[in-house]
């Protein structure tokens, strides 16, 4: 006995009704990743232009733009050491068109700095992927007789009051790094913070200021000039591209605050996709992995990582104790 039409129909209608409910029932998040990315993406560095942070941030956009055929437009907006650019991806809309490249500054170290910081970035950020270790020389005007670190830590304390130190930003490891010092050595040292590591090294080459921590980047060309000297490098190993500059570590000092090493992460506003979040982490993966670009980073001075979202994560709740602690020590605090 065949089925009569009226049933038949009955039966292709309720077919068809399941079928759109199914789609209906999906993760939004399955549609937001297929039409991802449908526009440029902003990436916003909270320095200004000429810094390490720029010029990663470029060579990322680049090639991570020309994967996902769409541009990543670069925007600096520098200020408060970071934090302008910083709290405008943290208010940005969740749609995976803004993120946000910096320095463990931003991203971490102002919540422990700042008494009225304008965002939170454990609550307002996402983190993507945690690029590179950034370990750091300390550098000093020629007219500073010093050749090694314990002679610099002697004539800071004998120029009590005398030494101006630098830093590219309010809460920088260049702050806190040189607070700690001056508060070691009972030196009363001179902070200058500048908008960037740029117009820092400037000043220390003109003899404005004597002491400043500074990126292989930035000191490098100065040191082989014969116009800065080298005093040490943060970490525990030594810098590739600075294969004769010792650590401070192998120069007896041992303190948490000189083995401890920034970083170059990026984030995204809390609430973005999962799967967008996790879709920009593989591709900043795939960018450090080619060739060209990780012998850019590590001639920059850096170590690269380009790790997953949990990863960076973990590695996140393991180093706050250490810059809280950091922190604390250099007696470093801002409104």
């Amino acid at each position: 006995m065949q089925p009569s039409n009226n049933a038949s129909s009955r039966r292709q209608w309720l077919a068809q009704a399941a079928a759109i409910s199914a789609c209906i029932s999906l993760p939004t998040t399955l549609f937001a990743q297929s039409a991802w990315p449908n526009k440029p993406i902003k990436i916003i560095v909270p320095f200004v232009p000429g810094g390490a942070t720029d010029i990663v941030a470029r060579m990322l956009g680049e090639k991570i733009g020309a994967t996902l055929g769409q541009p990543l437009v670069i925007d600096n907006r520098g200020g408060a050491g970071g934090i302008v650019g910083t709290d405008a991806v943290a208010k940005a809309a969740p749609d995976g068109y803004t993120f946000v490249l910096s320095l463990s500054t931003s991203l971490l170290i102002n919540q422990f700095l700042y008494d009225k910081l304008p965002y939170n970035p454990q609550r307002d950020l996402a983190l993507v992927s945690q690029i590179a270790l950034g370990p750091v020389t300390l550098a000093v005007h020629p007219s500073v007789p010093a050749k090694n670190a314990t002679e610099l830590m002697q004539y800071i304390k004998s120029q009590k009051g005398k030494l101006s130190y630098g830093s590219w930003g309010q809460g920088s490891f260049a702050h806190l790094g040189g607070a700690y010092i001056s508060r070691q050595q009972d030196a009363d040292m001179s902070h200058v913070p500048y908008k960037g590591e740029a117009p820092m090294l400037l000043d220390l080459l003109s003899g404005q200021i004597q002491i400043a921590f500074a990126s292989a980047l930035g000191s490098k060309q100065h040191a082989d000039a014969g116009k800065l000297r080298l005093i040490a490098v943060t970490g525990e190993q030594r810098m590739s591209v600075l294969p004769d500059v010792p650590t401070f570590v192998e120069q007896g000092f041992k303190d948490d605050a000189f083995r401890i090493v920034g970083w170059f992460g990026v984030a995204a506003p809390a609430k973005t996709p999962a799967d967008i979040v996790q879709r920009m982490a593989k591709e900043i993966a795939a960018a450090i992995a080619l060739p060209e670009v990780k012998a850019r980073i590590v001639a920059m001075g850096f170590v690269p990582v380009a790790n997953s979202p949990e990863a960076f994560a973990t590695v996140y709740k393991q180093d706050m104790p250490g810059w809280e602690a950091l922190v604390k020590v250099s007696g470093a605090k801002l409104d």
